[in-house]
């Protein structure tokens, strides 16, 4: 996505759901515009260049055109139709490049571990992580390569690859994710310990131990 991501916004006077049906009728997304100390403010944006924009990730630092100002600006709080999938209603939050925030990114695991080739499951525990960064700085995603990981073998939240100047709150003693060892299936047929009464439908003997919103104006 390029550096300079721009969207033009016009003002909103209208309120409530009939209005907002109207304009997503017209292809146009009813939003609000707020932080930073400024007013908050109804607008209306274009569904078709937002979505553009919001498939590169909702992280993407946008540019907002509004009555002949400028407004760096996050989108926040992005409501889609639970069938459709069209965008119903966003927050935009403004935003400074020198002061950092916090945001939600995506956790991708990308290789096969070595302990999955031998036999062990792979589980990933968080699927995404809350950073805090510069809104410039913040990725899309978080990429964590499992390639190297034996059965047994752990990653936890300090062994993410952040990129420079990004940072988490979350604990460092977070599992994120670990090859663990293959199950252990109970022998077919096996007979349980003499003087054991098993209970009616299952097996005699166990195995082993071993992640200002508009949004009810429909």
């Amino acid at each position: 996505m390029p550096d300079d991501v721009v969207l033009q916004a016009e003002p909103r006077a209208e309120r409530g759901s009939r209005p907002s049906g109207r304009l997503r009728r017209a292809g146009q997304v009813p939003a609000v515009v707020y932080g930073r100390g400024g007013d908050t403010l109804a607008v209306t944006v274009p569904a078709r260049e937002l979505n553009h924009i919001l498939a590169h990730g909702v992280n993407t630092l946008i540019t907002l055109k509004l009555d002949g100002a400028d407004q760096l600006v996050l989108g926040r709080q992005v409501q889609r139709h639970p069938t459709r999938g069209d965008l119903v209603h966003v927050d935009f939050v403004r935003v400074s490049t020198d002061v950092a925030i916090a945001a939600e990114v995506a956790l991708h695991l990308v290789g096969e571990a070595v302990g999955v080739r031998d036999g062990g499951l792979l589980e990933q525990a968080i699927f995404s992580l809350t950073v805090e960064a510069k809104p410039q700085d913040i990725p899309g995603e978080v990429e964590v390569d499992v390639t190297e990981l034996a059965i047994g073998d752990q990653l936890r939240v300090p062994d993410l690859p952040l990129p420079s100047g990004v940072t988490t709150p979350l604990d460092p003693e977070t599992l994120v994710v670990q090859v663990s060892a293959p199950r252990v299936a109970t022998v077919e047929g096996e007979e349980g310990v003499e003087g054991e009464e098993g209970v009616e439908g299952a097996p005699a003997a166990e195995a082993s131990e071993g992640g200002e919103s508009e949004g009810g104006e429909e």
